[in-house]
């Protein structure tokens, strides 16, 4: 039987898509979209629905997990299929699964029923799969059309597209909001609002004000993740688990002891071992703008972004990508996943939205461009590496070597230390 993908570029053939198997409601599911935001949202809410029974079984960009424990699983529908089926045959009762616009186009929604929907936000990602922002809101929606009477429907209060999304909810589906503001202007009262976000190297504390149906809320919120876009994450995880019947308080002792997905503002050094370095996944103009903001907030030197951009993919969010690394002191741009494009040329599309103050440097060569930044660093400065965040490699001229960024930022710390020992040999 040939394998079903769950995601096809745009003119590819796309398979029919199955009926729902006859024991798919027998797990409550949380299907989160968006464009940014996705893993770390389904990751923590999949934490708070384990205080109610576990396995929870769960999909996202990382990977299938069940409960914290990697499942392996094939990429596609057969294999999310697998996942969903080995959760509930060892006693799981909830799933936590993100869901791509790609996959929402070609009728996810209808192949798999979820009882609750988040929507993250929506910033400018994916157009060469859709072809236009309409379609690829018109895809998003898709999970929120397909809601169940009695389920729910979590929107993000900041974000525009929040209110088109609940104009095509159905009759009967429940809908709450929340807002951290530092997305932008907040729309009526969301029962879910961030009244104070402070991120700190070792975490981010929330105040939350809630109201309504999420009226009992926990006043605050605690992540080990650094800073306000993870703060509207947990605020989605926190009011899609107490939606599906988590307990406020064990909601917020799931987010305070959870994991930090990987490749999410990781702090790969310390305290005292030279300049901070962190990698994250930012690989559209709005996640790169709130991650540099995020690292400019707690730097105390100079902030240096080492990033480039995949090829083969929306060539118009480039120059965007240019215009939010340019609140940095000093952008690299280098190769992310180039694909069958020119990483020079790439690079020089980035290069024309970053602004004429800000000091930018070309190094193809990702290990070399990693190396630098971090060697020619201050002690108080920043290195932020963005764009790969999790990925363990790197697709050029239609070979994939492995790469991970963690591990080059690592070693190039390595040899700083070794560089910098009065006992090192020259």
């Amino acid at each position: 039987m040939p394998r079903r993908p769950l995601l096809v570029r745009r003119g590819a053939e796309l398979p029919l898509i199955p009926a729902p198997p006859d024991w798919s409601r027998r797990l409550f599911t949380v299907g989160v979209t968006g464009t940014n935001g996705k893993t770390s949202t389904t990751r923590w809410t999949a934490a708070c629905l384990a205080r109610l029974a576990r396995p929870v079984a769960q999909t996202t960009t990382l990977g299938s997990f069940l409960d914290d424990a990697p499942f392996e699983a094939t990429r596609d529908f057969d294999g999310f299929l697998a996942t969903m089926r080995a959760g509930l045959d060892a006693g799981g009762r909830f799933a936590a699964i993100e869901v791509t616009s790609e996959a929402l186009a070609r009728g996810f929604a209808r192949a798999w029923p979820c009882q609750v929907g988040v929507f993250t936000n929506l910033t400018h990602d994916h157009l060469d799969a859709h072809g236009s922002p309409e379609h690829y809101l018109a895809s998003k929606a898709q999970l929120f059309v397909g809601l169940p009477e009695g389920g729910c429907a979590v929107l993000n209060a900041a974000d525009p597209a929040s209110e088109l999304l609940a104009e095509v909810i159905p009759q009967g589906v429940r809908v709450v909001r929340f807002a951290v503001p530092s997305r932008g202007e907040v729309t009526g009262e969301p029962e879910l609002r961030a009244v104070e976000v402070e991120p700190t190297w070792e975490g981010t504390r929330v105040k939350v004000a809630g109201r309504g149906e999420l009226a009992g809320a926990p006043r605050e919120v605690r992540i080990r993740a650094i800073g306000d876009v993870y703060a509207e994450n947990a605020l989605g995880a926190l009011a899609a688990a107490m939606m599906a019947g988590v307990p406020e308080d064990e909601a917020a002792e799931a987010l305070a002891s959870a994991a930090v997905p990987a490749g999410r503002f990781e702090r790969v050094s310390t305290e005292g071992e030279g300049p901070r370095v962190v990698v994250d996944y930012a690989h559209t103009p709005d996640a790169l703008q709130r991650t540099v903001a995020i690292a400019r907030k707690l730097c105390r030197g100079s902030l240096v972004v080492v990033f480039g951009a995949g090829g083969d993919r929306d060539r118009d969010k480039r120059g965007p990508m240019g215009v939010a690394a340019s609140a940095a002191d000093r952008v690299v741009l280098t190769s992310d996943n180039p694909r069958s494009e020119d990483a020079a040329s790439i690079a020089a599309q980035i290069r024309e939205g970053t602004e004429a103050r800000v000091a930018v440097s070309v190094e193809l060569d990702r290990r070399a461009a990693i190396r630098a930044a971090i060697l020619d660093a201050g002690e108080n400065d920043v290195v932020l590496i963005a764009g790969k965040g999790h990925e363990t490699g790197q697709t050029a001229a239609g070979r994939t070597v492995p790469f991970d960024d963690a591990a080059e930022a690592r070693a190039a710390l390595r040899a700083r230390s070794g560089a910098s020992s009065p006992t090192s040999s020259t």
